[in-house]
């Protein structure tokens, strides 16, 4: 355990949350572990491979790990050294009180519009915790989760082992260099695959397009930044990767639902 640190960030009546760093890496054994609550993990840096009872999935930043009360799981980075997440651990009574069930039939769900407000202000908890309205996360980030699971509640099929490690090395670059053109034929040179074959494995890995996943990662950078920083919009949108301030307005208009200027603004009159 001594590759792991939890720090509590906030605790309610039948919520909790913590900042969870792991120093694991490839040559670390992993183990079998059980959830002790409901989970839900917002990966906030690094990618790992995470199996539990309902299948296994490679976690990647702006992606969401799973957990179900007394579940078994197990983790491994095969790939690359370390993660971490903002987890939430939810008790029976959370999911009682709302009146709805409180079990995932899968083990993640990839980045997607829906959740990119939640997975921001988790980043936030970590970088700025006194602006970041605890409550509010807890809860608005489960009724996010079940609103996209919904009744039927299933996602793709598994990749293969080789598969999750190319994409693995795939998802590192963009994480460390999301502001770079990072064009489809540098991408599929990396995974070591034909820019075809890598189209489809990609998405297959995390449930998104290559060029999806770098607007989403870039996006979710821009919001941080007019979060924690005095740059101005246009600073913003040129320092990750966007050539035009146009572009830029319209991506994070449809990603956040409002304009960078009012998302900024909206955060100064809540804190």
């Amino acid at each position: 355990m001594g590759k792991l640190a939890i720090d509590v960030l906030a605790r309610g009546d039948s919520w909790d949350a913590a900042d969870v760093r792991c120093a694991a890496g490839p040559r670390d054994r992993p183990f079998d572990e059980r959830h002790g609550a409901t989970r839900i993990a917002v990966v906030i840096a690094g990618s790992f491979q995470y199996r539990s009872d309902q299948g296994s999935a490679v976690m990647s930043p702006g992606s969401l790990l799973l957990g179900n009360d007394d579940e078994g799981f197990e983790c491994r980075h095969e790939h690359g050294t370390g993660d971490r997440c903002v987890a939430f651990e939810y008790s029976p009574a959370f999911f009682e009180q709302a009146g709805v069930a409180g079990t995932f039939s899968v083990p993640r769900l990839p980045p997607m519009t829906a959740l990119a407000p939640w997975v921001v202000e988790a980043r936030r908890a970590i970088l700025a915790p006194t602006g970041v309205q605890f409550d509010e996360l807890a809860h608005g980030l489960a009724g996010a989760v079940l609103g996209v699971l919904g009744p039927n509640r299933s996602v793709g099929r598994a990749p293969s082992a080789a598969d999750e490690r190319r994409i693995s090395a795939v998802l590192r670059l963009i994480e460390a260099s999301p502001d770079e053109p990072l064009r489809l034929p540098q991408l599929a040179s990396v995974a070591r695959m034909s820019e075809f074959h890598f189209l489809r494995v990609f998405r297959e890995v995390t449930g998104v397009t290559p060029h999806r996943y770098v607007l989403r990662a870039r996006l979710r950078e821009a919001a941080l930044r007019l979060r924690t920083r005095a740059d101005t919009v246009l600073q913003v949108a040129l320092g990750t990767g966007f050539g035009d301030l146009s572009n830029f307005n319209h991506a994070f208009r449809a990603e956040f639902g409002v304009n960078p200027v009012r998302f900024r603004d909206g955060a100064r009159r809540r804190g």
